[in-house]
């Protein structure tokens, strides 16, 4: 019984494979060229619809490849321009991708590097999920690739790239840093626009710090001592506070980059002003900015997010101190924005299905 070979996405595919490709094919080495400016910069996502190759060539390429491999399986849009989509993989596991529109004319997507997270840090919808598998190179760049196609129609551009959803980039460390370099190169969004967050995998800050690429390092934080942070999240155990925070000075000296810092403010918590005196002192003489931000309530975590007056208060003790910082407005919060959030309802919605099936 013969197996028919699953076709070739076309968005795995440098442009130097895609000439090899072309080749194979029974096309000259230019028209990946042509194929290349089709997808990236006219955002076309069927072959079919690329008018000066040759017919043949477009037959071949139908049977033999496609453009992506993401299927929509939700989609949310806010009144104040934030889409939310999940996407389902091939063999059935979930990403979240959000696109956040901003009235000066930003336009940033949030992205996903993994299926879930095996990172499990308690206030984190996603952690609580549990880990799926790792993204691949080109599963990471079709997320910003739909984005930015999608605004090209809109007559607007995609200006920001944030790595920020679900699963821990540096976990999938080659794959992370691979699909960040394709964005860059391939979509077209400067190295300095685009930000990869980590919860502060030591070995993998220091790799990245020698790689070169001018993107932003982003450290979620949340506490400045060992037992809270380990507390909240499990990967302090293996690299301290101390220790990260020595990473990022050497991430700085090597790359003559700022830091952020995301500091989630959790009610009675993280919020208190003795709290931010500790930050300020943490992060004295480092080139860095915190990125405070109100928590995002899960039902699988208790706490709550501080109160305005508690935010602004521990923004403005941070400033006092020499310590740069602001407040990250919450996008789509009348949708299921926050990371994890529709996933964990599409998923209790499939269970509760699946359930009725049985039943029935």
């Amino acid at each position: 019984m013969s197996i028919t070979p699953a076709p070739v996405d076309l968005l795995a595919l440098s442009l130097d494979q895609l000439k090899a490709l072309v080749v194979d094919l029974g096309g000259k080495p230019f028209r990946a060229t042509q194929i290349h400016g089709w997808i990236y910069q006219k955002g076309v996502d069927r072959v079919d619809d690329m008018a000066n190759l040759p017919k043949a060539l477009r037959a071949r390429l139908r049977e033999a490849t496609c453009i992506g491999t993401l299927g929509v399986a939700e989609e949310q849009q806010s009144p104040d321009g934030t889409t939310k989509r999940l996407y389902r993989l091939r063999e059935g596991q979930l990403v979240e991708a959000v696109l956040m529109r901003y009235r000066d004319g930003r336009n940033t997507a949030c992205i996903s590097s993994q299926a879930g997270c095996a990172m499990g840090c308690v206030f984190c919808a996603t952690g609580q999920m549990g880990f799926g598998r790792h993204l691949r190179t080109e599963e990471i760049l079709e997320q910003v690739w739909r984005f930015d196609r999608e605004l090209k129609t809109e007559g607007a551009r995609l200006s920001n790239v944030v790595m920020m959803g679900m699963g821990e980039p540096f976990h999938n460390y080659d794959a992370s840093v691979g699909a960040m370099r394709r964005i860059n190169t391939d979509v077209g969004i400067g190295a300095r626009h685009i930000t990869v967050s980590t919860v502060g995998i030591v070995p993998a800050i220091r790799r990245f710090a020698a790689e070169g690429f001018q993107a932003t390092l982003a450290i979620s934080l949340h506490a400045t001592e060992d037992a809270q942070r380990s507390a909240m999240m499990p990967v302090n155990r293996k690299w301290p506070i101390e220790e990260l925070i020595a990473a990022c000075r050497e991430y700085v000296d090597a790359t003559h980059r700022r830091v952020t810092f995301e500091w989630a403010l959790i009610g009675g918590q993280t919020d208190s002003l003795d709290e931010a005196r500790r930050l300020g002192h943490l992060l004295r003489g480092l080139l860095c900015h915190v990125n405070v931000i109100p928590l995002n309530p899960t039902e699988g975590f208790t706490g709550e997010p501080s109160s305005p007056e508690k935010v602004n208060a521990f923004v403005e003790q941070l400033r006092e101190m020499g310590t740069p910082a602001s407040i990250r407005v919450r996008r789509g919060i009348d949708i299921d924005a926050g990371c994890g959030q529709l996933k964990s309802r599409v998923l209790a919605r499939e269970a509760r299905g699946a359930g009725d099936q049985l039943s029935g």
